[in-house]
């Protein structure tokens, strides 16, 4: 009796899903069918490809928890974490971590004209810099500004 309710709930629910939900339910459901069939071990094995796919299923659908199986959500979540670390280490491994390097002389400028225009702040400051050919992130200007208690000190 409790399984013919379940078909029924599950048939009737499925009349008010979208086609492209029911579409990647039914991916999904297949997966880990594929999955369980290729495991002869009683704990299915999952490879990366399986590992990317539920991560990808966990960004684009809402309801993918519902037709999840195999494992827990939350190792889905550590999956997409992991991943996110793996692609920042590397990221920052093969490329130049942190902020550029400004030149002396950049800096310098950015506290004259912080010095020289005190009712100017960061935004103003960033697009003069711009104007002059200078290629700075805002960040970086209000970082090498100077404070307003020193501009007083200064005058």
């Amino acid at each position: 009796m409790p399984i013919s309710l379940t078909l029924i709930f599950a048939t009737s629910s499925s009349i008010f899903h979208s086609r492209a939900a029911l579409q990647l339910e039914s991916l999904a459901l297949r997966h880990q069918i594929g999955v369980l069939q290729r495991s002869t071990r009683n704990r299915p094995k999952l490879t990366l490809v399986d590992r990317l796919l539920w991560v990808w299923l966990s960004r684009i659908w809402s309801d993918w928890r519902s037709a999840l199986a195999i494992v827990k959500p939350e190792t889905v979540v550590a999956w997409h974490r992991k991943g996110f670390r793996l692609f920042w280490t590397w990221k920052v491994r093969h490329g130049q971590p942190g902020r550029p390097v400004i030149s002396r002389e950049v800096r310098d400028l950015i506290r004259r004209m912080c010095r020289e225009n005190s009712s100017w702040g960061a935004p103003r400051i960033h697009g003069e810099l711009l104007k002059l050919g200078i290629d700075v992130g805002e960040s970086s200007v209000s970082k090498y500004m100077v404070r307003s208690l020193a501009v007083h000190l200064e005058e």
